[in-house]
């Protein structure tokens, strides 16, 4: 990549706008539209929960090749913006039918739209992210890149969560369900194309180097023996699990669990507004204390404040609020900060081959992100089944106690896996220094525009295992 002007604040807000649709289209596909359809739309929870799991499944196919897609194939955009463009429309018409549907509604509808509909969000989260990390090459301005996206991300959470709340608290007796889901779904679909135009219009993309193509085997070959990526996705499994089965879960534990039924998304909106505040003091800690650490950090906390729901009282409000607001303080920091992290370890790969490879190395971390969501409702929903919870109410104190244990201990476990998973993490600011040094070298001195060139440079990094093994290896 040639050396960057460096990206204004203004720039990077521009870029991190369709955050807020993505966001808004991202959350109820984990917290709301499983419920829906499993309880209201008459599918059952585990029918909905299995079509959600392996629709999120199809990602596993689909994100790897829509990455490669978004990496060689340019446009006289850029390399990113003109995939965004067309994911627009995509999703467009399989968010309409998700959240506007017509009963009887069957299986095959919810899979048929589901599976589209990620086709869709797959080639805008991996576009995205990808762009953002090319925007800038230095450490602690990646973090700041990734960490305005989360902000925004959040920011779109708790302002679709924003609707189904106020419908809540305006309806006797509590909300209809397919009120909130299609008040949801008319804030996606007027706001992403909205959002999507000011983004490509405002944010730059900058040129990169011309790269040769080098055999898929030996590309994967690279990719299979990146012992930092192989970290870096664990994690990220690790971190997306955490949310995803409180998320899924929490609507069915406000209501019952914690008989807050008049106040469930309000207290979601709570979790994310928490969120939201939080992000600029992990941005803050990640440049004093390092990426990896502050993640490791932020998972601890989390596996700590979590738990204390169950120490709260029943039908109290202000119990619940505290308790969200706690957990909430951590929501925010494993997504942007493993997203910047692997920006980092794209550029090893880069010594490596030669070539840009951010599509599909971005690609990698959706998927775990999907993966992760995909475990989360399809084992937990078989399970409410199996403990025999009712969604419609009438559940036994015994019933109510296994739900809640399975809310905390599944979460509070994965994040400290993820913190023991990156807490040691080799490539720190003075490592990407070191590796952004030996980039611009090459750049200047050879101007690669072949993979031989960009090998024989290849050196190691670190002493952790080695950041970058050689080529020839």
């Amino acid at each position: 990549m040639q050396e960057q002007k460096k990206v204004t604040r203004g720039q990077i807000g521009a870029y991190a706008l369709p955050s807020i649709p993505m966001a808004a289209l991202g959350l109820p596909i984990v917290v709301y539209l499983p419920p829906f359809y499993g309880h209201e739309m008459g599918l059952g929870l585990t029918v909905a929960g299995t079509i959600f799991m392996l629709a999120r499944f199809w990602d596993v196919f689909t994100d790897p090749v829509l990455g490669m897609v978004s990496d060689r194939f340019p446009s006289r955009w850029g390399r990113r913006r003109h995939w965004i463009v067309l994911s627009t429309p995509i999703l467009l018409v399989a968010g309409y039918m998700l959240f506007m549907p017509s009963p009887p509604v069957t299986w095959v509808y919810l899979a048929t739209w589901m599976f589209v509909l990620y086709i869709g969000w797959t080639l805008l989260t991996i576009s995205h992210m990808s762009w953002g990390a090319e925007l800038s090459g230095e450490y602690d301005e990646r973090s700041t890149i990734q960490g305005v996206r989360e902000f925004l991300l959040i920011l779109g959470m708790f302002a679709v969560l924003a609707l189904p709340a106020i419908i809540e608290m305006a309806a006797e007796g509590g909300a209809g369900g397919r009120e909130k889901v299609a008040a949801m779904g008319w804030f996606i679909l007027i706001l992403l194309p909205i959002t999507v135009g000011l983004a490509v219009w405002l944010a730059p993309e900058f040129k990169s180097a011309p790269q040769a193509q080098i055999p898929w085997q030996k590309a994967w070959g690279i990719i299979a023996r990146n012992r930092l990526l192989q970290r870096v996705l664990v994690a990220d499994l690790l971190v997306n699990i955490a949310p995803a089965i409180t998320g899924s879960l929490y609507i069915f534990f406000a209501i019952h669990v914690m008989e807050l039924p008049r106040h469930a998304s309000l207290l979601l909106l709570v979790y994310f507004i928490f969120g939201f505040v939080g992000i600029p003091f992990w941005i803050r800690l990640s440049h004093m204390a390092g990426k990896h650490k502050t993640l490791a950090i932020a998972m601890c906390y989390g596996a700590v404040a979590l738990p204390l729901v169950i120490f709260f009282p029943r039908g109290e409000f202000w119990w619940l609020f505290i308790g969200n607001s706690l957990y909430g303080i951590a929501y925010g920091a494993g997504s942007f900060l493993l997203r910047s992290i692997m920006a980092d370890v794209i550029d090893t790969d880069y010594l490596e081959t030669g070539q840009r490879r951010t599509g599909l190395y971005y690609s990698l971390l959706t998927m775990t992100a999907k993966v992760g969501a995909a475990l989360a409702v399809g084992i937990t929903y078989p399970i409410l089944d199996y403990i025999g919870f009712m969604p419609g109410g009438g559940n036994s104190p015994e019933t109510l106690n296994q739900f809640m244990a399975m809310y905390v201990t599944l979460p509070a476990l994965t994040m400290l896996a993820a913190a023991a998973v990156m807490w040691g993490f080799p490539l720190g600011k003075a490592e990407q220094t070191q590796l952004r040094e030996r980039i611009r070298a090459i750049e200047g001195e050879h101007k690669p525009h072949d993979v031989s060139d960009a090998a024989a440079a290849v050196v190691q990094v670190g002493s952790a295992g080695g950041i970058v093994d050689r080529a020839g290896d």
